[in-house]
């Protein structure tokens, strides 16, 4: 689950978001007050029904932009998505129960379900201000809650379901923003090439710049582990022996911590010993 930051603070590029999630009038969006609504248009006519665009909005908008500051966000664009093989309904329900369980007499909202990837996910447009006018500003704090809520929902359904930070499941690099992400799979991100061309360029130097972050990075994984062997001794000493094993084994394989510089680094690097590897072997076959 994660939070889609681009456009948020527009009532036009609100509207255009929600037109373009329900693949311009194609797919049904479900909203708060369980309509099912379809059309080319459907996202002007239901902020207008949140009352979006009302003088009060413009204001705030008017004021920000005064003092060189972003207007306000209008609404939060979230993502809730699956791996391949979850069953779309099921994402969707539980979609559908945790948003009445959060956000149902207190924040407008509208979600439809995508199954045009390979992993079902479901979008979700939420009022940022709600009917007894408080704004909702999400924190960290807010995301671990929604996510471990909304996999509670999906074990509700019998989907298992877990929500645990990166750095537990021994993931170091963060996800992509989506169309860093899709762009990546074109093959014609330009933030993926400018990384690559960066690290390509210090690596006949043999300095490879690391971040500030590799420090904090080493930290947390240092913290992570000495949970795991906490963990592993107590399963020991309560003769859950099986368990205790599977557990140092999932430490032994988890992969050394990488920032996203090095991680392109390994990359190239691998791909220039696989092409010198190539080259040797064609020209052994050629003489």
């Amino acid at each position: 689950m994660k939070v889609l930051p681009k456009d948020a603070n527009d009532v036009r590029a609100a509207a255009r978001h929600l037109n373009y999630v329900g693949r311009y009038g194609k797919l049904e969006l479900e909203t708060d007050d369980w309509e099912r609504v379809q059309g080319r248009k459907v996202g002007g006519a239901l902020l207008e029904d949140w009352d979006l665009d009302i003088d009060e909005v413009r204001r705030q908008s008017k004021l920000a932009a005064s003092k060189g500051r972003q207007p306000p966000k209008l609404v939060h664009k979230l993502m809730f998505s699956m791996p391949p093989g979850t069953q779309p309904d099921k994402v969707r329900e539980a979609v559908r129960n945790f948003a009445r369980e959060e956000f149902w007499g207190q924040h407008r909202y509208a979600f439809v379900l995508h199954t045009d990837e390979k992993h079902p996910h479901v979008h979700l447009m939420l009022k940022a201000v709600s009917e007894q006018g408080v704004r909702l500003n999400i924190k960290k704090s807010t995301l671990r809650h929604w996510r471990a809520e909304f996999a509670r929902n999906l074990r509700l359904l019998g989907v298992r379901a877990n929500a645990t930070e990166r750095a537990v499941r021994g993931q170091t690099l963060k996800a992509k923003k989506d169309g860093i992400y899709r762009a990546s799979l074109r093959g014609d991100s330009t933030y993926v090439r400018a990384q690559a061309e960066a690290v390509a360029a210090e690596l006949p130097k043999g300095d490879i710049r690391v971040k500030p972050g590799r420090r904090k990075l080493s930290e947390t994984r240092k913290q992570v582990v000495s949970g795991f062997h906490a963990l592993e001794n107590r399963l020991m000493r309560e003769g859950h022996r099986e368990l205790a094993l599977e557990t140092r084994k999932f430490v032994e394989e988890m992969h050394v911590p990488m920032t996203e510089r090095e991680w392109v680094a390994q990359r190239l690097i691998n791909k220039l010993k696989a092409r010198a590897a190539a080259r040797a072997a064609t020209h052994i076959t050629r003489t």
